[in-house]
């Protein structure tokens, strides 16, 4: 034993880069997978001693984690289609006996690894390092009954009398908190409902032949739970002492079912599945597991629990055969559905802790913010509202006290791209000032040789300029007043990424409307070491007045780090909160009171929209009360996004995303 610790030493522990995959691999596979595992850590060692080589760079930042390739050709519930339910019905009917297997064929646990469930009974039994010691306890478990039984079929009492010996844990108390962890998170799979209910009306005969340590009481129970009717038989290596694995528990099935009949047998491993059934003369149809197929997909750089749920959830919703969906669907719901989902779930504990009167979702990325916030808190409708608010209604309205901004964003940031003074007056809603400007027609272009020239025109007529937004901003104290009365304090919700719509919107409410209300924000994500003026917030961070909850300067620096507005990563954060709605140009005093710039089809909204709320209802359905989830965790899909844009390009042309005012 000494000796085998030593070259476990020596292969895996002397470097903390080997350790980390190594260990990582090794989880997720199982039995002979365990060869596997041995010749990866072969692979690594000869990397690293013989070539010298790091195995793939940093912890966290190798190429197993986020440089993944997503596929163009097609959506990815498409790229693996499998049979409709019908389709397979008419393949099953034809046989006398139809053979189910059990976990990750007719039952889904939500997560990634099934081992992963642990952590959840771990919590109930207040219990550290719970998910690694029981499984370390099922392995020591099977290897006691293989020495002294002769096969390695342990049952849930067996573990559990060996966790009781090994942990101090009540035989009885761990049973029950790891049994009902199985009840609460174990859900049918929709496509094999709709396969058993179909058999079940013609009248066939069904089993279930299953490799695990839950007896066959148990598996009654939880399939019952799962939504399935009563099966014909059950048949649990545990019970028996045999195996799929071994291929003797097949022999049993025939020999208490009978010989006579034809079988098929339905399931997810390869090898005893498929390959073991057809030695002992059983037909098969094989249902790929469902995280394997999504595996090469999804992110990684995740926390244990929250990872594992998100990638379960959408493996299984993607890949279960049920349905198939577009790209811009998966777009929402992989990749914007956990984002979404724990920024409402952040945004409505940051509101009770700062004890918030009222929270504002801004026009319009809060739209899908607060359909999810609705469905999530559905007791809270009088404590939110949707709210029209934008840049450019914002940089109008204060632009008494923001004036520096006003220019930089209508002017500077238009310098050079071909816009001409009758576009750029037009935007600041000046067209009757133009004819006024000397020297300069309607077609003149703005450049970085005129702007100056611009600028000097407004400033020496600014009184003139900030009457053209006096109606404006009449109409909007009238639009605000009833929403934001009796309230003290309010949050307004934004994507980003400086966070200037909820500063204005407080300059606004509370020194040009005078509505007493302080007005805090809350953003995605801020400004970014790669904007041109990182540090413009800072001093609203440092007060607390502004907070962000996927990356700032103070928060997941990684993610600050890497995202980049040049690189199309702003728009591509925007997109997943998209609007059918065109954008808010300002308020009027005129009968229909807003203004709105002209509609643009940037995405398929709908379906992005239908894909978080998917998620979000799946989610919660699945998982129960919304846990804290982390910016980070959240940050981690997207930024696949990044690194996969040829991809989203297919969805969208991100070069026609508009950024600038007009």
């Amino acid at each position: 034993m000494q000796i085998i610790e030593k070259i476990y030493n020596v292969a895996v522990n002397q470097n903390p880069e080997i350790a980390f995959r190594y260990q990582r691999y090794r989880k997720k596979v199982s039995g002979k997978g365990r060869i596997r595992a041995w010749i990866y850590l072969i692979k690594l060692n000869i990397q690293y001693h013989v070539f010298k080589k790091n195995p793939a760079g940093s912890i966290g930042t190798d190429e197993f984690y986020e440089n993944k390739k997503l596929n163009r050709k097609q959506s990815e519930s498409v790229e693996q289609k499998r049979d409709t339910p019908k389709e397979l019905v008419e393949k099953l009917v034809q046989y006398d006996v139809i053979s189910f297997d059990v976990f990750d064929t007719l039952i889904f646990r939500p997560f990634s690894e099934p081992g992963d469930l642990f952590h959840m009974a771990g919590q109930k039994l207040e219990y550290m390092d719970f998910a690694r010691i029981r499984m370390e306890m099922e392995e020591k478990s099977r290897k006691k009954k293989q020495k002294y039984q002769g096969n390695r079929e342990v049952s849930y009492e067996d573990i559990w009398q060996t966790m009781e010996e090994e942990t101090g844990i009540p035989r009885e108390m761990g049973m029950q908190a790891e049994w009902e962890c199985e009840k609460t998170y174990c859900f049918g799979n929709p496509y094999m409902l709709e396969v058993v209910g179909a058999l079940q009306k013609l009248g066939k005969k069904m089993i279930v032949i299953s490799d695990m340590y839950l007896g066959e009481k148990y598996l009654k129970e939880l399939l019952r739970n799962c939504g399935y009717p009563e099966f014909f038989s059950y048949f649990v290596s545990c019970d028996y002492g045999a195996s799929k694995n071994q291929g003797n528990l097949y022999e049993i099935v025939k020999e208490k079912t009978g010989r006579k009949f034809t079988y098929i047998h339905i399931g997810d491993n390869k090898e005893s599945d498929i390959k073991q059934a057809r030695q002992h003369q059983f037909d098969t149809w094989y249902y790929p597991n469902v995280n394997g197929l999504g595996r090469k997909y999804r992110a990684e750089d995740m926390s244990a629990i929250i990872g594992s749920m998100y990638r379960g959830l959408v493996d299984a919703h993607l890949h279960c055969g049920i349905s198939s969906y577009s790209k811009a669907y998966e777009f929402g719901f992989v990749y914007g559905g956990l984002f979404v989902l724990g920024y409402c779930k952040w945004i409505h504990d940051w509101a009770e802790k700062y004890e918030i009167d009222k929270i504002l979702f801004l026009a319009r990325d809060g739209e899908i913010l607060s359909k999810v916030y609705r469905k999530m808190y559905p007791q809270e409708t009088q404590k939110w509202n949707y709210v029209y608010w934008s840049r450019l209604a914002a940089v109008k309205m204060s632009a008494n006290y923001y004036k520096y901004d006003y220019f930089r964003r209508f002017l500077y940031h238009k310098v050079n791209q071909n816009y001409t003074m009758k576009q750029i007056f037009a935007s600041m809603e000046l067209e009757d000032m133009l004819p006024e400007m000397e020297g300069y027609t309607e077609e003149a272009v703005l450049t970085d040789r005129n702007v100056e020239i611009v600028k000097e025109f407004l400033q020496k007529h600014w009184n003139e300029v900030l009457r053209h937004y006096e109606g404006q901003i009449a109409a909007g104290k009238e639009y605000y007043e009833p929403i934001l009365r009796n309230c003290k304090r309010a949050v307004a919700v934004d994507v980003g990424w400086a966070g200037s719509g909820a500063i204005a919107l407080n300059y606004v409410v509370n020194h040009i409307w005078n509505l007493n209300c302080e007005i805090l924000g809350l953003i995605a994500g801020s400004n970014s070491i790669h904007n041109q003026e990182p540090d413009a917030s800072q001093g609203f961070f440092y007060e607390q007045k502004l907070d962000s909850y996927m990356f700032s300067q103070t928060k997941n620096r990684d993610a600050w780090k890497v995202h980049n507005p040049g690189k199309g990563h702003n728009v591509i954060v925007e997109l997943l909160l998209c609007s059918e709605s065109p954008s808010f140009r300002g308020f009027t005093e005129k009968e229909e009171r807003y203004c709105f710039c002209e509609k643009r089809k940037e995405i398929h909204v709908q379906e992005v929209q239908r894909g978080i709320l998917d998620f979000a209802e799946i989610f919660q359905e699945r998982i129960g009360t919304v846990p804290e989830i982390s910016g980070r965790d959240a940050f981690a899909p997207i930024e696949l996004l990044y690194r996969n844009q040829e991809w989203l390009e297919d969805v969208i042309s991100l070069e026609k995303f508009q950024m600038n005012l007009e």
